[in-house]
């Protein structure tokens, strides 16, 4: 006889069915069904409306999840702050050109103005203190304040991700860390000075 999986918690139900949604609001944005949603979360449809009021609560759970920031800074603690700088630049940047590709996708497909805000939210502010802290690691490599360094990271991976500024040929993010450590000037070939 085959035993029942122990029932979510309702927070982890609510959690499972954000996550099933989020793909499905990429895809079909707010046309997505309620049908759509209960197949992809693997539960009854009856079940979406014990954890949500209704569809638009679903939905808005769902936006409000897309552009939590907790995520995110979790994934830039969790990088091996043992590599050198570079390779570690690398992964910032890969870790954000994820973020910027979902956000910018899904406010395409739902043709929101700006994401939306929780009043107790402070933003990404975790997600520049982590990225300052390991420029401060690697301060000595650095001809600017870390703080400086993270904006000017943030802003080359924003910009050379996000497809009407790049024409639609993104940076790779190999490519934008160099932009940033190396500049664009050649530099003059130190054996002719």
């Amino acid at each position: 006889m085959a035993t029942r999986a122990t029932p979510l918690s309702p927070d982890a139900r609510r959690a499972s069915i954000i996550a099933a949604t989020l793909p499905l609001l990429r895809r079909y944005g707010a046309s997505v069904t309620t049908a759509q949603i209960a197949l992809a979360a693997g539960v009854a449809e009856g079940t979406l409306f014990r954890a949500f009021t209704d569809k638009d609560a679903l939905l808005g759970a769902a936006i409000q999840s897309a552009f939590d920031a907790e995520p995110t800074e979790a994934k830039l603690a969790a990088i091996d702050r043992g590599l050198p700088l570079r390779d570690q630049l690398v992964v910032i940047v890969e870790i954000l050109q994820e973020r910027v590709e979902q956000v910018w996708q899904l406010m395409t497909i739902l043709n929101l103005p700006a994401p939306p805000q929780k009043p107790d939210v402070h933003g990404d502010a975790g997600i520049r203190a982590q990225i300052v802290a390991i420029f401060e690691l690697h301060h000595d490599e650095l001809r600017v304040d870390p703080s400086y360094a993270q904006r000017t990271l943030r802003a080359l991976a924003f910009a050379g991700t996000h497809p009407r500024i790049t024409e639609g040929q993104p940076f790779t993010a190999r490519e934008i860390v160099a932009i940033l450590l190396d500049g664009l000037a050649r530099r003059p070939d130190p054996e002719l000075t």
